[in-house]
């Protein structure tokens, strides 16, 4: 994409009116998806995108620019008008360039630009037909499939020279059950910073089924009765609800700013005794881990509490020097066009003493959160509210019938605090995170947790 001599002198352009320090990210990105919509191919979609962006920092200063017109002579032109914005009469120099070796962690055995188009679209087909052949109330199914391939470059003033490969597919599964005027859609979305191996061991019939049955069984939920109550939330995808109402609030972006309700709190107990919450980007083809950061720094296991105490943050290299500490590993971007900041990467709580089982029987009445959708939190309070695509009625230590409509509110810093109970059953689940530098893959995850007072809306009135 760019040869060393160019960006060498690239970066000596950006920091010619006093800049401190400039980064380059070249990217090369290959994109494919396939969606079926009841056994047909509705929508097949490929492409190849290249760019280049470039930072200067003065100071807390930060500017950014980036273009898909990759000359020279254009790439000159627009650094030039970008350290404009700086201004200083101190100089650097721009160190030679060594290239660091990364190890690579996440191994890739088979390469997702080899793999045929209809062995992709195979996967749709196999997951169509199970989730089709369920039950007769399942009138719609929309299954896609998606892939990306990603080659970067990353280029500093302190001679860092990094390059990275990256390889991720995912698979999305739609069911929608319907009867009458009653309608109620399920749906599961695996993937992986892999190749396509990812779907060797899965059972996509089993999963498509899995599917179909969550839709259905909401179909005749009666209504969520509202109130405080006890709240059981299950593990993988409820731990959205960290990664919202808390992990947002533990980046760098909030907490720099003094936007962040765990602002100056290093140190202090923010949680019950019983949690312990990790961010690692070092997880084995982990959907959203990486061998290194968008900035080129290694991604690393970085315990944000340990047994209630807070004791990190995720901070890129621009906030870093804002709180003065050190990078953690945490820079991420969606792509090129976008200045890298602190970011989650696979975020979750780790597992506790008690059993799945343990957690329902000493639940004398409250909610089970079995699936939970999507939600809104104010990252400066840590407020949030959540749906529950799947939820039941806890009576008498027993999961009893399921409910429709339920709705999780609360507040982020407060809820950590009445976790009163954690499984040993960990498991993390996939989904994209939007915020200030684009949207980009993210693991969520958690054992099942115990709530002890929670407020749940429904329509339902109010639970006797």
């Amino acid at each position: 994409m760019l040869t060393k001599e160019c960006a060498y002198r690239l970066l000596q352009k950006a920091i010619s009116t006093g800049g401190d320090f400039a980064e380059i990210y070249a990217e090369r990105k290959f994109t494919s998806s396939y969606e079926c919509l009841n056994g047909k191919l509705e929508k097949a979609n490929s492409g190849e995108t290249v760019g280049v962006g470039v930072r200067i920092y003065q100071g807390l200063k930060s500017v950014y620019c980036s273009s898909n017109e990759l000359d020279e002579e254009s790439l000159m032109e627009m650094v030039g008008n970008l350290s404009k914005s700086i201004s200083s009469d101190e100089r650097i120099e721009v160190k030679e360039f060594h290239e660091e070796l990364i190890e690579t962690k996440h191994p890739i055995l088979k390469p997702l630009k080899q793999v045929a188009v209809k062995d992709k679209i195979a996967l749709l087909k196999r997951a169509d037909k199970a989730m089709r052949e369920y039950d007769d109330c399942i009138k719609t199914v929309q299954n896609r499939y998606s892939d990306e391939v990603q080659d970067v470059t990353i280029y500093n003033t302190d001679g860092k020279m990094v390059k990275d490969h990256r390889e991720r597919t995912r698979l999305y599964l739609m069911a929608v059950a319907q009867e009458g005027e009653l309608r109620q859609d399920a749906g599961r979305n695996p993937g992986a910073h892999q190749g396509f191996e990812f779907y060797d061991d899965m059972n996509i019939e089993e999963l498509a089924r899995e599917t179909c049955e969550s839709a259905i069984t909401m179909l005749h939920a009666k209504d969520c009765p509202s109130g405080e109550m006890t709240v059981v939330i299950d593990n993988g995808f409820g731990g959205v609800i960290f990664h919202e109402a808390c992990g947002h609030s533990l980046e760098a972006t909030s907490v720099a700013k003094g936007n962040s309700v765990f602002c100056g709190k290093l140190g202090e107990k923010i949680a019950s005794d019983c949690v312990t919450a990790v961010d690692d980007g070092t997880i084995v083809n982990g959907w959203g881990s990486g061998n290194v950061d968008d900035e080129g720094n290694p991604c690393k296991r970085n315990v944000l509490i340990e047994n209630g105490i807070l004791k990190s943050y995720m901070v890129d290299r621009l906030n870093a020097r804002r709180m003065n500490c050190e990078p953690t590993g945490s820079a991420r971007r969606q792509d090129y066009t976008f200045e890298p900041t602190s970011r989650m990467t696979n975020t979750f709580l780790v597992n506790g003493k008690n059993t799945f089982e343990e957690i329902i029987q000493s639940t004398k009445k409250g909610l089970y959160a079995k699936q939970l959708g999507g939600g809104s939190v104010n990252p400066s309070t840590g407020e949030f509210n959540f749906s529950c695509r799947e939820a039941y009625l806890i009576e008498n230590g027993k999961i009893t019938e399921p409910v429709k409509g339920a709705t999780l509110i609360g507040n982020g810093a407060d809820t950590l605090l009445k976790i009163d109970m954690v499984a040993n059953n960990l498991l993390r689940a996939q989904g994209m995170c939007g915020s200030s530098s684009g949207s980009i893959p993210a693991d969520v995850g958690q054992p099942t947790i115990r709530v002890s007072s929670m407020t749940v809306g429904g329509k339902g009135g109010k639970l006797e």
